[in-house]
């Protein structure tokens, strides 16, 4: 019987923490290094495309774009957003402002929907760092680490630290769910980097001081700011709560709950506390189960095996700081996920915790698992590809005819286009496809990332390929621009100003922007000429307004979308 127990009991519970079963068996030649130039393209054929030379798109994406420009040439305050005297629908601040200083900083001669979303460039750069950065100083912590051979051979910290992170990049960019929403200027963009900026500085903390206290700071305060105080404020104390079980990270946890402290009197200096829970009764448990499915894939099932292979780390007194950490990330997302309204934008938050976790997963992954990912994300994206490819086609040339013919139907007043630029750009991506799967299929050395490759190419190439050769549909389809211009037919010459009712603030926002109208909220002592009001499918109006100075004009539906009418009144003159 060992007598460790009587003379240093913290020495014993170390002992049977670091001798719980640990599930990956790693050996040196797994942990062969991603370059850095195939990581960084990796990233940069994500981050960009999206980004650079559409329009914004309704209906979250404009709405922020028009509270960013509002304050940007002075029409609103800064501590209180209205459009048209409507506050933004998320309590936010830090977003609108991001949008609105780059506004002001940059030279006009920068499209002003491109302005503003650069920050938002730097915001996606930025969490896939943090991310690479969180999971590198977790994995070197004593508990990550894999199993020693006798004889040696077993992977080196660093290498083993490197390599997992090369994978949870990889990972985040597989996610389905994270395309659209990371490459949007909305609230939930910034909550995404404040996030990941805060998991970083919980992982880094114990190696580094100064850097994790500034991305602590900054990441908590920030989703104070951003329309997320609950949200933080509940991972900082989780994090907290974490770290007082690890050794040396007591004075790191009164650091955190200072930080949340003062994070939680910013948001109620500034009226940012609001009750948006649903009950679950509310709540579609069906849909939400198919968005979990689809929005978390593939990173959601490597996550479970994650939990159940590291569980012994993960339940022991002391928990592993490299599993409670993302696991309590995870939750948090997931519970707000299914306590509000925004899922979807919820469930976002959730991705780099999810990706941690099937990085960690990939260490103990049976090879026929593997393989099965693979040939998965093989036919499936090339599958998409191909589709994408033929009925662009299609669309430019007429053949084949049942595809053309299918593409007009569901893209009525559509007139498509030719940009070499972007066709070179699709050809490239897709010629980058075919050789990653030459070489993923080929005989060459084993890596832990190796996994995760095809899942993030293909992404990575769709995404692409939708922003290159699909862009011109997909501004037809989600931008207001050409719905703004229909309106502007109706009217021999632009009015002075245009009266609205039960607009959408994306309405309102696309309305400002893409017109030089003047907008005023009926009835209205301007006695403008126009009255906008939405209509139902039936062209049917309120019924709360008094239309009686009014005369029925046309009703105008926005392409792609019949549900999405407006009703067009002029002011009624003498005899008419």
């Amino acid at each position: 019987m060992s007598v460790l127990p009587f003379f240093c009991p913290s020495c014993a519970a170390d002992a049977r923490q670091v001798n719980q079963p640990n599930p990956a068996i790693v050996t040196q030649l797994a942990v062969r290094r991603l370059p850095r130039w195939a990581l960084l393209l990796f990233c940069a054929a994500y981050v960009l495309p999206g980004f650079l030379g559409r329009e914004p798109w309704k209906n979250a994406d404009v709405a922020a774009f028009g509270y960013m420009r509002e304050l940007a040439l002075g029409g609103a305050d800064w501590l209180h957003p209205l459009l048209l005297g409507l506050p933004p629908e998320i309590d936010a601040l830090l977003p609108y402002w991001l949008g609105a200083w780059a506004l002001q900083a940059l030279p006009t001669w920068i499209a002003p929907a491109l302005a503003v979303r650069l920050p938002f460039v730097a915001a996606l750069a930025l969490t896939f760092a943090a991310t690479w950065y969180g999971v590198y100083h977790l994995a070197r912590d004593e508990t990550a680490q894999p199993v020693a051979f006798a004889f040696g051979g077993e992977a080196q910290p660093r290498d083993y630290a490197r390599t997992l992170a090369d994978a949870s990049v990889l990972a985040l960019m597989a996610c389905l769910g994270l395309a659209l929403l990371s490459h949007e200027t909305t609230p939930a963009q910034i909550q995404l980097c404040l996030t990941a900026l805060s998991f970083y500085a919980h992982a880094a903390a114990m190696h580094k001081r100064v850097l994790p206290s500034l991305a602590l700071a900054i990441g908590l305060l920030g989703l104070s700011l951003s329309g997320a105080p609950a949200m933080g404020l509940l991972l900082g104390l989780g994090s907290a709560a974490i770290s007082t079980g690890q050794r040396r990270q007591r004075r790191w946890a009164l650091y955190t709950l200072g930080i949340c402290l003062l994070a939680a009197l910013l948001a109620w200096r500034w009226g940012l506390w609001h009750w948006r829970i649903v009950l679950p009764q509310g709540k579609d448990w069906r849909a939400l189960a198919t968005l979990l499915l689809w929005f978390t894939w593939p990173v959601g099932p490597l996550a479970l095996w994650t939990l159940w292979r590291w569980r012994y780390q993960l339940l022991s007194p002391r928990i592993a700081l490299h599993m409670g950490l993302p696991v309590w990330y995870a939750l948090v997302a997931l519970g707000t996920t299914a306590l509000t309204q925004a899922s979807d934008r919820s469930l976002l938050l959730a991705l780099p915790a999810l990706a941690v976790l099937a990085a960690f997963a990939l260490p103990t992954l049976q090879r026929s698992v593997s393989s099965l990912t693979d040939w998965f994300s093989l036919m499936f994206f090339t599958g998409w590809a191909f589709a994408l490819w033929l009925y662009w086609i299609a669309l430019q040339t007429g053949h084949p005819a049942a595809a053309a013919a299918t593409a007009a139907r569901r893209l009525p007043g559509f007139v498509p286009g030719f940009s070499a630029l972007e066709c070179g750009v699709a050809l490239g991506a897709t010629l980058a496809w075919a050789g990653l799967v030459r070489w993923r299929v080929g005989r060459h050395r084993a890596a832990l990332w190796k996994s995760m490759v095809l899942p993030a190419g293909g992404v990575t190439l769709g995404w692409l390929l939708l922003m290159t050769l699909w862009l011109p549909t997909l501004d037809h389809a989600r931008s207001y621009a050409p719905w703004v211009a229909r309106i502007q037919q109706e009217w021999p010459a632009p009015p002075r100003c245009v009266e609205v009712w039960g607009l959408t603030r994306g309405q309102i926002a696309a309305l400002r922007y893409h017109s030089p109208l003047l907008l005023r909220v009926a009835p209205s002592p301007s006695a403008c000429p126009y009255l906008l009001l939405e209509g139902d499918a039936q062209g049917k109006g309120p019924i709360d307004l008094d239309l009686s100075p009014w005369v029925f004009q046309t009703l105008i539906r926005r392409p792609l979308d019949q549900n999405e009418s407006m009703l067009l009144y002029r002011r009624r003159t003498d005899g008419a």
